[in-house]
C-alpha cells in the first residue's frame, strides 16, 4: 500500500474537511433488494477449518507422521441350520492396541441385538413401517452370548472368564490385565448364537425359493468398535440406518453347512477342491481364466441336487486379509459362474455370480458377471487396484448391500437395474471397504462418494449402454435445498429416513459432479480424488480429511464450495439483471449485470445470443461473488443481443429459472452515461489543487492532486451527478459541463470547480 506524503495530507486539508470526509467513507446510496439473501462473508469467510493439522492428521488430509489405528483379526468357525435358520459360532479376536493409551475394557459390536425385540433400533420404527429393523418380522432375534474369554498363552492356552456388560448393540468387556498401548494385543474368544432374519434391515435376510432358501449373513458376529485419536471408542448403536465404522484385520473363517450347500464369502475359498464336486471345481478354476463368463454350476445341476444330501454337512474355508469385515451366502439353490477378472499391475482376480433360477435368463443375473468384471476393471483402472481375490454377486432379498468381496443385490433385478445395483454396491469396495470412512455418522463420505463414481463407470460401461442423460438440476433445485432437509454433514440417524436418499446419495453425489465438470475441471478433480483414495487406503478418514486433501492436491480453497453443499442447506439462485450498450452502440460491446440472490455461490455460465444467432458461450470463477451480490462484465459483442441465457445446460440447481433467460423483447437495457463531455482537468480558487477526468473501460476515473485515483458511478435518477462512498465525495456537473460542484458527503458542503 503507497503511503501518502505528509505535503498531500497538508494539501488535502485545505478542502473544508474533506480528508475526515473520505475516512467516513459514508456508505453508497443503493436500492435495496429484500429478495437478495447472498452474503459473501458467510459464504467466503476465512477459518473454515475449527482446528489446525495434529500429528494424526496433517493440515494437508493426508494421515501425520504419528497417525496410528488399531487391528481386530478373526478367526471364526460358525455352524448354520438350515431349517431352523440358526447360527452358532465361535469369534476368537486378537486386538492389537496401536493407540498411545492404555485400556481396561474394549467395546464390541453386537448388531444382531437390533433385532431384539425391545432394542433401540426397534423402539424408533415408526408405525407406518421402515427398512430398518425385522420389517415386522416377530421372533426371537438377537445375539445370545454364551461366553466371554480372554485368551494367553502359547500352545498351552489359559481361558479367563472374562466380565461383560451388553447394552442394546454393544457389549463392554472388562480387561483381566490392563492392555499394553503401542503395540500391545489381546486375545478374546466369544461364544455366540442368532437366528437370521427373513429381512435383516435390508442388509442381510432369508429368501426362500424353488429350489431352497437363499441366506444372506452379515453383521453376524461380535466385532470391534473403533478406538481413534478423533473420539476414542466409538460406541453409537446400531439402529439400521446408519452403516458401520470398523477395524481392518484378517479374517480366516470356517463355515459349515448342509451337505447340498453352496457357500460364497468374502474372499478366497481356500479347499474348494475338499467342497466342490470335481468337474465343477474344473470349471471354477477356468472361469478365473477366462474372460467370458463360464458357468460353474448349472441349473440342471441345482435341480439335481439341491434336495439331496440335506441331512449331511460340509465345512467350507474362506480366508480375507486387510479387510474390514466378513460376510457369506449359502444355499442349496445356486447356480454359479464366473469370469476373470484383468487389474491394471497385471494380477487376476475373479468375478463371481451365485442366484437361484428365478433370477436366470440373459435380461438378469446371467449378465451378472460381465458386470462385476466390467465395474471392478473400470474402478481399479480409474482409482485403485481392487485388493481381494474375488468379486462375487449374490441375488438375495436385500435391495443391495455391499461387503468386502461380496455384495447382496435384489433377486428380481434384470437389465439396466440389474447393472446399476452391481456396479453402485461394488463401488462399495472403495468406499468404504477400502477408504474406511465412518459411515455411522457420514452416510455420504460412501454413499455419496460411490454414487459419483457410479456416474462415470456407467457412463463407461459397454460403450454407454446404459448411460443416463445428465440430470436436470433445475427441475431438481428445490428436491436439493427443501427447507425441512437436514444438512448432508448429518448422520444417517439424524436424518429423517425419507431424505436419507438424497442427502447421502444424491446430493453429495451432485455436489462432486459439479465440482469436477464446473469448478476444478476433469484433470485436476481426478489427482486430488485418486490421492485421497490412495492416502487414505485401509484407514479412517474424517471430513476434514477429504475436504484439506482435495484443497490441497487441487491447489484451490473450496471452503465456500463445502460451506454450500455439506455443512449448510443453502439454495441457488442466480438471475440476469439487465445489459447496457457501450456508449449505447451495440457494435462497441455490451456490459451485463448478474445477480447471487441466495445463499450459496457458483461459477457463472451463460450463453450471449446475437441478432445474427451466434452462441457465445461465456464462464466467469465463483471469485466474482467473493466480496459482490451484484456483478457487471463487458462482452466483447459487434451487434444487438437477441438473449442471453444463464446455466444453459442446467448443470446447477437454481431455484429461480424466471431470471435465468434475458430477451430482447422483455428484457431491461439501460442507457449508458457517454463520458466524453466530463472528461478534463478542471481546477477550484480555493485550493491550489487539479482535479482530472478520465475515462478506463467505460468508467470515470478521478485524480485529485497526490492522492490516489478512484472511480466514480452516476447516481441513479441524479442527471450529470456522479459519486463515490469510498471517497465521501459527490460531482455535480453543470449542463454545460464547463464545471461543477464537488459536494462533500459528510458536510454537505460544495467546492465550485471550472474546467480549464
Amino acid at each position: 500500500m503507497k503511503i501518502q506524503s505528509s505535503k498531500a495530507l497538508l494539501t488535502m486539508a485545505l478542502f473544508v474537511g474533506i480528508s475526515s470526509g473520505w475516512a467516513q467513507q459514508t456508505p453508497a446510496t443503493t436500492v435495496a433488494n429484500p429478495v437478495n439473501n447472498y452474503n459473501y462473508h458467510d459464504a467466503f469467510g476465512p477459518n473454515f477449518y475449527t482446528k489446525n493439522g495434529t500429528p494424526t492428521r496433517s493440515a494437508n488430509g493426508q494421515p501425520g507422521v504419528e497417525y496410528w489405528q488399531n487391528r481386530a483379526d478373526y478367526q471364526i468357525t460358525a455352524k448354520l441350520n438350515g431349517t431352523t435358520n440358526e447360527i452358532i459360532g465361535t469369534d476368537e479376536i486378537t486386538y492389537t492396541n496401536n493407540s498411545p493409551d492404555k485400556m481396561s475394557f474394549v467395546w464390541l459390536n453386537l448388531d444382531q441385538n437390533l433385532f431384539k425385540s425391545d432394542s433401540r433400533g426397534n423402539a424408533v420404527v415408526p408405525v407406518s413401517g421402515s427398512r430398518n429393523g425385522a420389517q415386522g418380522q416377530v421372533f426371537d432375534g438377537g445375539n445370545k452370548i454364551k461366553s466371554v474369554k480372554v485368551v494367553s498363552g502359547g500352545k498351552k492356552k489359559t481361558e479367563i472368564e472374562a466380565k461383560y456388560v451388553i447394552t442394546d448393540t454393544r457389549m463392554q468387556i472388562f480387561l483381566p490385565e490392563t492392555l499394553a498401548s503401542k503395540g500391545g494385543a489381546v486375545k478374546i474368544k466369544i461364544e455366540f448364537s442368532f437366528i437370521a432374519p427373513f429381512e435383516g434391515s435390508d442388509r442381510m435376510g432369508v429368501l426362500e425359493t424353488k429350489n431352497g432358501k437363499i441366506f444372506t449373513i452379515a453383521q453376524w458376529y461380535p466385532r470391534m468398535c473403533v478406538y481413534d485419536d478423533v473420539k476414542g471408542w466409538n460406541t453409537a448403536p446400531y439402529l439400521g440406518a446408519s452403516e458401520f465404522y470398523l477395524e481392518y484385520g484378517n479374517f480366516d473363517v470356517k463355515l459349515t453347512v448342509p451337505a447340498n450347500h453352496f457357500v460364497v464369502g468374502s474372499g478366497e475359498l481356500l479347499n474348494g477342491a475338499e467342497v466342490l464336486p470335481a468337474e465343477q471345481f474344473k470349471r471354477y478354476k477356468e472361469a478365473s481364466l477366462s474372460d467370458k463368463t463360464v458357468s460353474i454350476r448349472t441349473a440342471e445341476e441345482v435341480a439335481s441336487t439341491a434336495n439331496l444330501n440335506a441331512s449331511g454337512q460340509k465345512t467350507w474355508h474362506y480366508q480375507i486379509k486387510n479387510a474390514r469385515d466378513f460376510s457369506w451366502a449359502s444355499s442349496p439353490a445356486f447356480i454359479l459362474d464366473g469370469a476373470k477378472i484383468n487389474l491394471p499391475s497385471g494380477k487376476k482376480a475373479l468375478a463371481l455370480s451365485a442366484y437361484p433360477v428365478e433370477s436366470a435368463g440373459q435380461d438378469a443375473y446371467g449378465r451378472s458377471t460381465e458386470y462385476v468384471k466390467a465395474s471392478i476393471e473400470n474402478y481399479s483402472k480409474r482409482w485403485f487396484e481392487y485388493p481381494y481375490p474375488v468379486a462375487t454377486n449374490v441375488a438375495g432379498n436385500e435391495g443391495g448391500m455391499e461387503y468386502p468381496g461380496i455384495v447382496f443385490c435384489g433377486w428380481e433385478s434384470k437389465g439396466q437395474d440389474l447393472w446399476g445395483v452391481t456396479d453402485h454396491e461394488f463401488g462399495h469396495i472403495w468406499f468404504p471397504m477400502i477408504v474406511g470412512s465412518n459411515e455411522r455418522l457420514f452416510g455420504w463420505m460412501d454413499e455419496g462418494f460411490n454414487t459419483f463414481i457410479n456416474s462415470l463407470s456407467t457412463a463407461d460401461f459397454n460403450k454407454g449402454e446404459y448411460v443416463e442423460k445428465p440430470t436436470d438440476l433445475h427441475k431438481g433445485a428445490e428436491s436439493f435445498t427443501r427447507p425441512d432437509l437436514e444438512t448432508v454433514m448429518s448422520s444417517p440417524d439424524n436424518m429423517k429416513e425419507a431424505n436419507i436418499g438424497m442427502l447421502c446419495y444424491f446430493k453429495p453425489s451432485t455436489a462432486l459432479i459439479i465440482l469436477r465438470e464446473q469448478v476444478l475441471g476433469k484433470e485436476r478433480f481426478d489427482t486430488a480424488f485418486r490421492t485421497y483414495i490412495e492416502r487414505w487406503a485401509y484407514k479412517h478418514p474424517q471430513p476434514d480429511d477429504f475436504f484439506r486433501s482435495m484443497e490441497n492436491v487441487a491447489g484451490e480453497d473450496l471452503s465456500w464450495f463445502w460451506r454450500s453443499w455439506f455443512v449448510n442447506n443453502w439454495r441457488f439462485n442466480q438471475g440476469i439483471n439487465s445489459i447496457k450498450y457501450i456508449k449505447n452502440d451495440p457494435a462497441k460491446g455490451v456490459a451485463i449485470t448478474v445477480e447471487n440472490f441466495d445463499k450459496m455461490a457458483l461459477p457463472v455460465v451463460l450463453d450471449v445470443k446475437t441478432k445474427s444467432g451466434k452462441v457465445s458461450r461465456v464462464k466467469l470463477p465463483v471469485e466474482i461473488w467473493q466480496r459482490n451480490n451484484v456483478w457487471t462484465f463487458k462482452h466483447d459483442s459487434t451487434e444487438e443481443i437477441d438473449s442471453i441465457t444463464l446455466d444453459p445446460d442446467h448443470v446447477f440447481p437454481d431455484n429461480n429459472e424466471t431470471n435465468n433467460v434475458w430477451t430482447a423483447a422483455n428484457g431491461k437495457i439501460e442507457k449508458d452515461v457517454v463520458l466524453d463531455g466530463y472528461l478534463g482537468t478542471y481546477s477550484t480558487s480555493r485550493a491550489p489543487l487539479k482535479i482530472d477526468f478520465t475515462e478506463k473501460n467505460n468508467a470515470l476515473n478521478v485524480l485529485i492532486t497526490n492522492y490516489p485515483k478512484f472511480t466514480v458511478k452516476a447516481v441513479e435518477n441524479e442527471k450529470d451527478v456522479f459519486q463515490s462512498a469510498e471517497a465521501g465525495l459527490k460531482f455535480k456537473f453543470n449542463e454545460a459541463k464547463t464545471g461543477f460542484d464537488m459536494i462533500i458527503l459528510s458536510s454537505g458542503d460544495a467546492i465550485p470547480f471550472t474546467k480549464n
